[in-house]
């Protein structure tokens, strides 16, 4: 396994569309170890094959535990929309406030090239709509509701507007 570097926005392989996954073998187990090990080390939750330079349609994402490879995804079904902050490694440093669907149904290919299905709620429908884009050549500020912020100032925001509140609740 290797570390690879994480491209940042700028870069034109960010901004151009995968192509599928015709061969399982050992490169694309190699691919996607390196992508696991590249997304912990940058404290990420998901990481799509052209954010480390490969325009090829798979992801690796691992939310609390739960990790899934997905080779060739298709997402195949939305349902309800949610407002949520994201963050991006290919966009280090800045938020934004993005529309995505409540539900998802994922459908794709494991490491072996068996299809799965699977229904997602929740932070992982955002994460494989997030990576999904990624394979198409989207960037999140493409989907942003308004600018991108810096992630430190909207914490600090976020900090203040806590401690004004609990303040409050005490008069």
């Amino acid at each position: 396994m290797a570390l690879r570097k994480v491209l940042t926005e700028g870069d034109p392989t960010l901004r151009k569309k995968s192509r599928p996954i015709t061969a399982w073998n050992e490169r694309l187990n190699v691919l996607v170890a390196d992508m696991k090990e590249t997304m912990e080390a940058y404290n990420g939750i998901g990481l799509a094959a052209p954010q480390v330079g490969i325009l090829r349609r798979v992801f690796v994402m691992n939310i609390a535990g739960e990790e899934l490879v997905a080779v060739n995804p298709r997402i195949v079904e939305e349902e309800g929309a949610v407002v949520g902050e994201e963050g991006c490694l290919s966009l280090p440093g800045l938020v934004g406030d993005v529309e995505r669907p409540e539900r998802i149904i994922l459908e794709a290919e494991d490491l072996e090239g068996n299809t799965f299905r699977q229904e997602l709620t929740g932070l992982a429908a955002v994460c494989v709509c997030h990576e999904t884009d990624h394979l198409d050549g989207i960037l999140y500020r493409d989907r942003a509701l308004s600018a991108l912020v810096d992630a430190e100032e909207r914490a600090k925001e976020r900090a203040e507007e806590g401690k004004e509140g609990s303040d409050q609740d005490e008069e």
